[in-house]
C-alpha cells in the first residue's frame, strides 16, 4: 500500500523580501544616496533647513496669518485681480509676446544709443506715421477706449 507523503509548507515571511531590499539599497543606490547627502548638506549650509524646520513648526501660525490677510476686502480683490491677470496672460500667444519683448529690448537699446543726439519732433512724427506705429497706436487706443468705457460704467 502507498505511504502518504508528509508535506510541511514552508512559512514565508513577507517582510523578509522587504528586509532584503533594504539591506541591498545602499549598494544599489549609492550614487543617489550620496547626491541626496550633498543636497542635504548644501541646504543645511545655506540655512534653508532651519527655515523649513521653523516653517513646519509654525505652520498653524503661518496658515492663520495668511488666511487672516486674505480674509480682508483687499486680499479678496488681490486674488480676484491675480486671477484676471492670469486670464489675460493666458490669452496672449507666447510666441507673439516673446517677439514683442525681444523687439522692445532692441528698440530700447537703439534709443539708448541715440540718447546723445535725440531725434527731432519731426523725425518722431515721421516714425509715428509708419504702418507699424499706426498699428501699435491703434491697439493702444483700443485698449484705452475699453478702459474708458469701463470707467464710465463704474461711475
Amino acid at each position: 500500500m502507498a505511504k502518504p507523503i508528509s508535506l510541511v509548507p514552508q512559512q514565508h515571511d513577507p517582510r523578509e523580501g522587504a528586509r532584503q531590499q533594504l539591506e541591498n539599497a545602499p549598494l544599489d543606490h549609492a550614487e543617489a544616496i550620496l547626491s541626496a547627502y550633498k543636497t542635504l548638506q548644501a541646504l543645511h549650509d545655506s540655512g534653508a533647513l532651519d527655515i523649513l524646520r521653523g516653517a513646519a513648526g509654525a505652520k498653524d501660525f503661518f496658515i492663520g496669518e495668511v488666511s487672516a490677510g486674505l480674509n480682508t476686502p483687499e486680499g479678496i480683490r488681490g486674488i480676484r485681480n491675480l486671477l484676471a491677470l492670469s486670464k489675460l496672460f493666458a490669452s496672449i500667444d507666447p510666441d507673439e509676446l516673446n517677439a514683442v519683448v525681444s523687439q522692445s529690448t532692441e528698440a530700447l537699446e537703439k534709443s539708448r544709443s541715440e540718447s546723445e543726439n535725440p531725434p527731432s519732433l519731426w523725425q518722431i512724427f515721421k516714425k509715428m506715421s509708419s504702418k507699424e506705429s499706426r498699428r501699435a497706436l491703434n491697439a493702444a487706443t483700443n485698449v484705452l477706449e475699453s478702459v474708458g468705457k469701463n470707467l464710465r460704467q463704474k461711475s
